[in-house]
Order: structure tokens, then sequence, then C-alpha cells
């Protein structure tokens, strides 16, 4: 398809139910497009040493979107823009990625206790014949929690809503009752920054 605009819809590389919901929000019909089992997903989100958290957010999306379009490319599927987005949580400089555990869960919150931290959300698009085309957006935003006590902290890791989420938390979640300011773009920490996805398919001139 040599205009990508004409699409009926794109693909979502994404396992996120709130993907999902922000995508249909704005009007933006999309498919899954999955890792198989024999991907080893999780193994593109290692970080390296001294990596800055933008930097690596950035470098996780374009690693996400590459094994994307390999996907659509080896199940020969229709052609269509491949949309992928990561989210990492920073605490100054070190990354606070999804807890292992309950345990590893529990120290993450315990960290964010009383502090600001930023949360980055990369947003991806590949288009075109080949899916050759590429861009690339990224969202900054900062969150303030408020001081919590170790009571309130193990009682949301029990209910297991930090599990698979960057930062130990989701802000649509019971945490929001502990969030004192955001600077930038809900949609962003939640998962899927809105305006950049918008700003991405404008640019390849599909209409929202």
């Amino acid at each position: 398809m040599d205009d990508p605009s004409r699409s009926p819809y794109l693909y979502l590389a994404s396992q996120s139910p709130r993907r999902r919901q922000l995508l249909e929000q704005i009007g933006v019909r999309h498919e899954l497009l999955l890792p198989g089992d024999e991907e080893d997903a999780e193994a593109l989100e290692v970080t390296r040493p001294g990596e800055p958290p933008a930097r690596y957010v950035q470098r996780v999306t374009l690693a996400k979107l590459q094994a994307a379009c390999e996907r659509h490319r080896q199940r020969g599927l229709p052609e269509a823009p491949v949309l992928c987005a990561d989210t990492t949580v920073a605490l100054g400089r070190d990354i606070l990625g999804k807890p292992a555990d309950a345990e590893d869960a529990c120290r993450t919150l315990g960290r964010l206790s009383g502090q600001e931290h930023r949360v980055l959300t990369a947003v991806a698009l590949a288009w075109g014949p080949g899916l050759q085309q590429r861009r690339l957006l990224l969202s900054r935003s900062r969150v303030r929690f408020m001081p919590l006590t170790d009571t309130q902290i193990t009682a949301y890791v029990r209910g297991g809503q930090p599990m698979g989420k960057a930062g130990a938390y989701a802000i649509q979640s019971e945490a929001a009752a502990w969030i004192e300011a955001i600077q930038g773009s809900y949609s962003g920490i939640m998962g899927l920054p809105l305006y950049e996805t918008a700003e991405l398919l404008r640019g390849i001139g599909w209409r929202l």
C-alpha cells in the first residue's frame, strides 16, 4: 500500500489493554501484532550499565518495533502501519522497571514514596513498503507521590497491581490516590501518549 493513510487500521505491537483503550479513545482501528511463543520479548527490555533512562526507552521501543515488523513479514500479513510503545519510570538516573516479585515491588514503591519521578514513554511508527520508514517521539512527564506507609505499600502490592508495570504502579489504579502532582501527559503515564501518537499518525496523512 503506497498510501498508509488509506489503511483502515494499524497494527499495535503491544499486549497492554491500556494502549488498546487509548487508541480506541481517539478512534484508531487496530489489530494486535503480538510476539509468538518462540520470541523472547522480555529480553528486549534488558538495561545496559550506565544507560540514561531516555536513551533506554527509545532504544527498547525501536527494538520492539523492529521485532514487530519482522513478525509482520514472517506472518505474511496485509500491509498496514505498525505502532509500538514502551514506558519506563526513572528516579534520577535509575531505571525502575517491572518488579520481579512482590518484594521488589515493595522496594520500588518505597523508593518512590514522597519523591518526584519521571515517566518516559516512547512511541514509534513504521509504515510504507516493507515498513522501512520509521519515526519515534518521546513523551516526558513528572509525577510526585505523597509519603507512603509500609501498610499502604503492602496492601497495594498484595492486590497484585504492581506486577507487569514499570515503577510497580499504574496511574489508573488505586495508586492514583497517592499522586500529589503531575506535569506532562496523563495518557503518556498510562503507556501511550495520545498527542505524540496522533502526531505520528497525522504525519502519514491519517485522519483523526
